[in-house]
């Protein structure tokens, strides 16, 4: 680490001087990678594995350069040409990456204990009070322990069934909203609508009220604040490559944002923490939001920290409402771009529903075209395309490959949910396939595994689905959507934006049709 520090403080001079900030910061990080390049040169690994196949790496950065904007994609062609199982140097990092539902069982089942943990990543590190919540934290005592409070106090089936109110009443709020702009205009921005009832059920089934009435939301800057935290979870940053140079973080500009927006974050919860502490209409019984049982269990759990608590909340606050928000969005655009399919969908909802207005819960499990069109919307859209990566904490063999422990994992989802070798006509949106068919999102079947499988699967699986397949099934029987004239399906932007879950990056403009007056 020395000659690091040697650089660093030969280079500072130059820092201060009038050049292009940006030009120093290239010449700055080409010498601090040459340099680490040398010193790992000289001090190679003594042992060496049955390593799987590996694309020809560069000097340096490995296989970084191969990752692409979409890293999904290209580890989809990567894999194509070497294999469903492939070694990637990325940096200072080895990665492992396996595209087949076959490899993914070894890795998410055979092997799920040794590799359970979560690498470090620096801005989780920010974020999440020193990767304290449930997604990001290491494998471990704490990691147990928090998980069972999430599994059996914040996210059990009857805590989830406890917030149907909540789901009913955004749930008509956004069919309100969306026949005033109706009424208003020919056109309705319904990925708006849709990110608005992501983040209002969410934040009040987190904190017991919502954010979207008189200028809240946009007061306490939600958007902005979860676009940072997807650009600075899921956007490319050298530093988590080249960990032993994790400083450089401070020039690229990354440190500072990370700071700002923890710190926004951190004085929302403290806002929200300290309104639950002095309310005198605290949550009784099944009324009670995350954030009372959480000051609940903290009374009597003395290792429980206000900084595990803002942890948490922060998981449910900002994975909640992407994970929703994406799956809708995407959900409704394979529906308005197959107009067949939706039809069908909408036959079989006013068939059940009648003349009623409002869908109830309780109508949702005779509803199996719609359950088949929302699998589907998980097989081709996965929330998060590459499932988060996880660490081995041994050394392990798979596929007849030896692979050494702190070796990182990745499962290209989005891949596997395309393979033909597991799917007929694999990039045609056909909920049919899952009519005849028990295969579902729970984890068990590794050919469809949109939430993952094994020990850090998904906790939120319950809760994110009650709230998708209400809202779905509202939105096709109070509207009838048509794209917006002289817009035909393939006109539609479908280009992606990559982070922590994957959206697209146009919003989905549409004509909404009122059924009822």
């Amino acid at each position: 680490m020395a000659p690091f520090q040697w650089l660093k403080e030969a280079i500072t001079p130059l820092l201060q001087t009038n050049l292009p900030s940006s030009f120093l910061a290239i010449v700055f990080l080409i010498l601090l990678l040459v340099l680490n390049y040398l010193l790992k040169q000289k001090n190679p690994k003594k042992q060496s594995y049955n390593l799987p196949p590996s694309p020809p790496k560069l000097p340096i950065i490995g296989n970084l350069h191969q990752l692409g904007n979409l890293p999904h994609l290209s580890l989809r062609r990567l894999s194509d040409k070497f294999g469903p199982i492939i070694h990637l140097q990325l940096g200072e990092i080895p990665t492992v990456v396996v595209s087949s539902a076959r490899l993914a069982k070894e890795v998410l089942k055979t092997h799920d204990l040794a590799i359970s943990s979560r690498p470090r990543i620096y801005g989780a590190k920010y974020l999440f009070y020193n990767c304290t919540d449930i997604a990001f934290s290491p494998y471990g005592a704490y990691w147990r322990h928090i998980r069972k409070i999430c599994i059996l106090e914040l996210l059990s089936a009857k805590r989830v069934q406890s917030y149907s109110y909540v789901r009913e009443e955004e749930v008509e709020r956004l069919i309100r909203r969306i026949a005033d702009q109706s009424y208003k205009k020919n056109n309705v921005d319904l990925s708006k609508m849709l990110g608005l009832y992501a983040n209002d059920v969410v934040c009040r089934s987190s904190f017991g009220r919502d954010f979207s009435e008189g200028g809240e939301y946009d007061k306490h800057g939600f958007q902005k604040m979860l676009e940072e935290y997807q650009a600075l979870l899921g956007g490319f940053s050298l530093g988590d490559y080249f960990p032993s140079m994790e400083w450089i973080h401070s020039i690229t500009g990354i440190k500072s944002r990370l700071v700002n927006t923890t710190g926004r974050f951190d004085r929302f919860f403290d806002e929200i923490i300290e309104e639950h502490r002095n309310s005198k209409k605290a949550g009784k019984g099944d009324h009670k939001d995350i954030v009372d049982v959480l000051l609940n269990i903290k009374k009597d759990d003395e290792n429980l920290t206000m900084d595990n608590i803002k942890a948490v909340i922060l998981d449910m606050f900002a994975g909640g409402t992407d994970t929703t928000f994406a799956t809708l969005d995407w959900g409704m655009t394979e529906l308005v771009t197959n107009p067949r399919v939706m039809e069908k969908a909408q036959n079989e909802i006013r068939t059940i529903v009648g003349d009623r207005k409002t869908v109830l819960e309780s109508d949702l499990p005779q509803m199996h075209y719609l359950k088949a069109v929302i699998k589907e919307t998980f097989r081709m859209h996965p929330p998060a395309t590459v499932l988060m990566p996880r660490e081995s904490m041994e050394d392990i063999t798979i596929d007849g490959y030896n692979i050494p422990a702190k070796t990182r994992f990745t499962v290209n989802a989005w891949a596997i949910g395309r393979d033909p070798e597991c799917w007929e006509n694999p990039n045609v949106f056909e909920p049919e396939r899952f009519m005849s068919s028990t295969l579902d999102y729970k984890g068990l079947d590794f050919e469809f595994i949109p939430f993952g499988s094994g020990r850090r699967m998904c906790p939120a699986l319950t809760f994110g689905v009650a709230g998708i397949e209400l809202s779905i099934a509202q939105l096709l029987h109070s509207f009838d959507w048509e794209l917006p004239h002289s817009i035909r399906a393939e006109d539609l932007d479908m280009t992606e934006v990559f982070g922590i879950t994957m959206h697209r990056i146009s919003h989905l403009i549409l004509i909404a049709k009122p059924r009822f007056h």
